[in-house]
């Protein structure tokens, strides 16, 4: 008889076998199989160790294996076949016009362990937040969450991602302090912001060619940065002090491309910030430090 655990660890052989790519809400085949063993049985997603001894049905692990079968047949995200991923434990609805949400920068908005660096920053002055760059809306509603006194304007240049994040600022009740907006980086947005958060296309040509299947299912526009992982974020530092407060600050997250950040802004001074990624992946600029670089 099949059980929980049991089907679970076969799913787990097979990804394993097939050499799937991870990294859009699991780093490894066995949580793989477990996310998507326990959602297509309907069970709580942090069950297993409960449930691991449960019956399963014929049926449902034919089902089950159906939906595996198409993880390893598509390449694409589990997210894209559950639509839901979680972001520091909130769901969010995700589909194939949206990058799956996993910016560290939700780490410093919820996470004590995190989010003290960031507090250093802000002040009970703190009342206009962007999350540029929104994708499905979850920076933005974490950070609805995190500030309950904070109006927050969340844009984006893809019109399909932000009929994405409509759908999850209206699941989790966020539309009188949320509002979504269509923006090519900062041109059409309504500043001066105390904080902006920004999860930018900063892949380089390079990486970009070299992505596992998995990524190449998200949308090129949220991932590709150019030669060196810069186009996108030069114009944005370069306007990013005239949508700021005078004591506002720019969140950055910049994935591997530190020394490309670096050698494109050799002057600017940037606080690093930890997060379980390391310190070298989200970056916070000042105002004064954008104005002293001479952007």
């Amino acid at each position: 008889m099949n059980t929980v655990r049991l089907l679970v660890d076969a799913m787990a052989h097979q990804l394993d076998a097939a050499g799937v790519s991870y990294g859009h809400g699991t780093g490894n085949a066995f949580d793989e199989a477990a996310w998507l063993t326990l959602w297509k049985l309907g069970l709580p997603l942090d069950g297993l160790d409960e449930l691991a001894q449960a019956p399963v049905t014929e049926a449902s692990a034919k089902a089950v294996q159906a939906l595996i079968d198409e993880r390893i047949r598509s390449r694409k995200p589990a997210a894209y076949l559950t639509h839901e991923a979680w972001l520091q434990g909130v769901p969010f609805y995700v589909d194939e016009r949206s990058i799956v949400p996993r910016s560290f920068i939700a780490e410093l908005l919820v996470d004590p362990e995190y989010g003290v660096a960031l507090d250093a920053w802000l002040s009970d002055r703190t009342r206009r937040v962007l999350d540029l760059c929104t994708g499905n809306g979850s920076l933005a509603i974490l950070a609805a969450m995190a500030f309950p006194e904070v109006e927050v304007d969340g844009a984006d240049l893809s019109e399909a991602a932000l009929e994405v994040a409509k759908v999850n600022v209206q699941r989790h009740h966020l539309t009188e302090r949320i509002t979504l907006m269509s923006s090519d980086g900062l041109a059409s947005v309504h500043g001066p912001y105390d904080l902006i958060l920004c999860n930018p296309p900063y892949v380089n040509s390079e990486s970009m060619q070299s992505l596992p299947p998995e990524y190449q299912a998200e949308p090129e526009l949220a991932l590709a940065g150019g030669r060196d992982g810069m186009d996108f974020i030069r114009p944005l530092l370069q306007q990013a002090s005239g949508q700021l407060s005078g004591e506002g600050v720019l969140v950055l997250e910049i994935g591997h491309e530190r020394h490309h950040f670096e050698n494109a802004f050799p002057t600017l001074e940037a606080v690093w910030l930890e997060t379980s990624a390391g310190e070298d992946q989200v970056l916070l600029l000042t105002r004064d430090a954008l104005l002293l670089a001479g952007l």
